[in-house]
């Protein structure tokens, strides 16, 4: 069997993703039921030096269609969009991510295997090729964030628990 660049990429993102749009959904519930703004949690941070709440989640569609879109332009950089400051934005932001790698093909993705990507951050360079740029670098870093995501709402209190990370699990085969 082949290695599916594809496969080991849009599905997962996918799962996640829309494990995520239902986070923010009962982060969205929890602070009406609770009468809090919605600051208290889409400002929400684990430590004081981590990003709040609302980039952990704009950082899942940034790692997940805008490394797609890096992965194709050669160069993958930070997200230079302005993060949304309610939940209406955040939604926006997951359901476009969602949206966008929906419209990918198989043959889309699988043909990057072995272009060059570069990450570029200010100054900084890391070089990759496009399997690897995807496996070691922003597949982790979409799945710490959306971990982080998760976890901040957990510490804030919400009824959420594992199933609500996992999402829609996939049966393979």
């Amino acid at each position: 069997m082949s290695f599916s660049l594809f496969e080991a990429t849009v599905p997962n993102y996918l799962q996640t993703l829309n494990a995520t749009a239902g986070l923010i959904a009962k982060a969205e519930a929890w602070c009406a039921e609770h009468s809090q703004p919605a600051e208290t949690l889409i400002q929400a941070q684990l430590a004081p030096d981590m990003w709040p709440f609302a980039r952990q989640i704009t950082s899942t569609a940034w790692h997940s269609q805008g490394a797609i879109q890096g992965a194709k332009a050669g160069v993958f950089t930070p997200d230079p969009q302005p993060v949304p400051e309610d939940f209406a934005g955040l939604k926006a932001k997951i359901a476009a991510a969602i949206a966008a790698l929906e419209a990918v093909s198989k043959a889309e993705v699988d043909s990057l295997l072995g272009q060059p990507v570069c990450f570029e951050i200010g100054q900084y360079r890391m070089d990759f090729i496009t399997e690897d740029f995807f496996m070691s670098f922003s597949m982790p870093n979409f799945h710490f964030h959306a971990a982080t995501a998760y976890g901040i709402l957990r510490s804030n209190n919400l009824p959420i628990g594992k199933m609500d990370f996992l999402g829609k699990v996939r049966k393979l085969g």
